[in-house]
């Protein structure tokens, strides 16, 4: 099995939420819904225009696995929209991995110097995952001023990029 990955935009927004939405509701019990996630339907205008970027993953043409970065600030952005379908996850694939490697060359490029991040604490092997990655928890009070908040988040993280040595 290939994996793919992509650029995303607003075409794909019927399949980013059939697959976000069916991990978060039915696999995790989320109490969360797409009117709770409106930028899913607008993808350009809420990530790309704005200085980020939506990424997919895709196996023979199917969507497995999606990446967001929100540019909330000069040189600062926040990982959104983290999933891959149950049974694409794993060190086989890779596809997690993958992704955030894709986010992170694309921070590199446009001088983003630090990302960062908001997950549930139900969510075990996600935060395994991103301090595997050298993410660094972060108290809610310390978050920059401008990180878009999500409520269902209460763990938080941080990743220093382009570090000046």
């Amino acid at each position: 099995m290939k994996v793919h990955i992509q650029q995303l935009d607003n075409t794909y927004s019927d399949q980013l939420i059939d697959m976000i939405l069916n991990i978060q509701q039915k696999e995790f019990n989320v109490p969360i819904t797409i009117e709770d996630q409106p930028d899913l339907k607008q993808i350009e205008s809420f990530y790309t225009e704005a200085g980020g970027n939506f990424w997919g993953a895709f196996i023979d043409g199917q969507l497995v696995g999606s990446i967001a970065l929100v540019k909330f600030d000069e040189r600062a952005g926040a990982v959104r929209k983290m999933f891959v379908k149950k049974e694409f996850r794993g060190k086989e694939l890779n596809i997690a991995q993958e992704l955030l490697e894709v986010l992170i060359a694309f921070c590199r490029e446009r001088k983003i110097d630090a990302i960062y991040l908001g997950t549930v604490n139900i969510l075990k092997a996600a935060i395994r995952f991103y301090e595997r990655n050298h993410f660094l928890q972060v108290e809610k009070e310390n978050l920059p001023m401008h990180f878009p908040l999500m409520n269902a988040d209460n763990v938080f993280y941080a990743l220093t990029i382009n570090q000046t040595i």
